[in-house]
């Protein structure tokens, strides 16, 4: 394949989790804009879902969207099920969606909502990850990405449970990357940084220039950044890259042999 063609993603279909807002959103829009037919997912807001697919739409981009919650076995399998009728297997998924973190004390959380965060980070990842092999596997070919997080490496405090669920999907991205090679399937994740987005808006003023202090490059990451490394892992560019963690944080963590 010639170098020109090495980002083209056109035909392909992608399931994007929680892609109508955030980081998920910019990355949908990026996929739909270099060819590839998305499948817009998300679980709650109707009415913001429908804006977000208005303007996927309206930028000409191909896809669908679908209401479905990604820690719910039977919606996530008809949700897939639904994608092969009205767009085609899947042939990339991008493992996105997201809950709230709170950080507390270790005393001040409670089992069950440690619970959920096993269940949207682990969990979750297994059944979607189950739900789109098939296609994969019999086409020989395939992209399952994971969107961590920087703050495993980090090592951040008052953060256990989610740190402790990403720490496992990460765990969960590197033996299925082992598992899947025979087929021609890539596993990777990508840890974001800090990357302000609508979530953060009061987060920006009240913590952010202590954060911001701190970044390497010397400036915000804004959400492009994702998803141009999304674009990467989802083509051909990266064929020969599997079971890698891509941290996207200016330099804030390096990573290690």
């Amino acid at each position: 394949m010639s170098t020109r063609n090495l980002f083209d993603l056109a035909g392909k279909v992608f399931l994007v989790t929680g892609s109508t807002t955030g980081l998920g959103k910019s990355m949908a829009f990026a996929l739909g804009r270099a060819g590839a037919k998305v499948a817009m997912n998300y679980a709650n807001n109707d009415a913001r879902a429908a804006k977000a697919f208005a303007e996927f739409r309206g930028e000409g981009l191909e896809g669908a969207l679908y209401k479905a919650s990604v820690i719910d076995e039977a919606q996530i399998n008809k949700m897939v099920s639904d994608i092969e009728r009205d767009l085609g297997g899947v042939d990339v998924v991008i493992i996105n969606a997201t809950c709230d973190q709170p950080h507390f004390p270790i005393e001040e959380y409670s089992v069950e909502f440690f619970q959920s965060m096993l269940d949207f980070f682990l969990v979750s990842p297994f059944l979607l990850t189950r739900a789109v092999l098939p296609h994969m596997k019999e086409q020989k070919w395939g992209r399952i990405i994971n969107i961590g997080s920087e703050v495993v490496a980090r090592a951040v405090p008052n953060f256990v449970p989610y740190v402790a669920a990403k720490s496992g999907q990460n765990g969960f991205t590197r033996s299925m990357s082992q598992e899947l090679a025979p087929w021609n399937i890539t596993v990777n994740m990508i840890s974001p940084g800090w990357i302000p987005v609508e979530r953060h808006v009061e987060e920006v003023v009240t913590d952010g220039p202590g954060y911001r202090v701190l970044i390497p490059l010397d400036r915000w990451g804004i959400p492009e950044d994702v998803s141009g490394t999304a674009i990467y892992l989802s083509s051909e560019a990266s064929s020969f890259v599997t079971g890698q963690n891509i941290h996207v944080n200016g330099g804030m963590t390096t990573q290690g042999c």
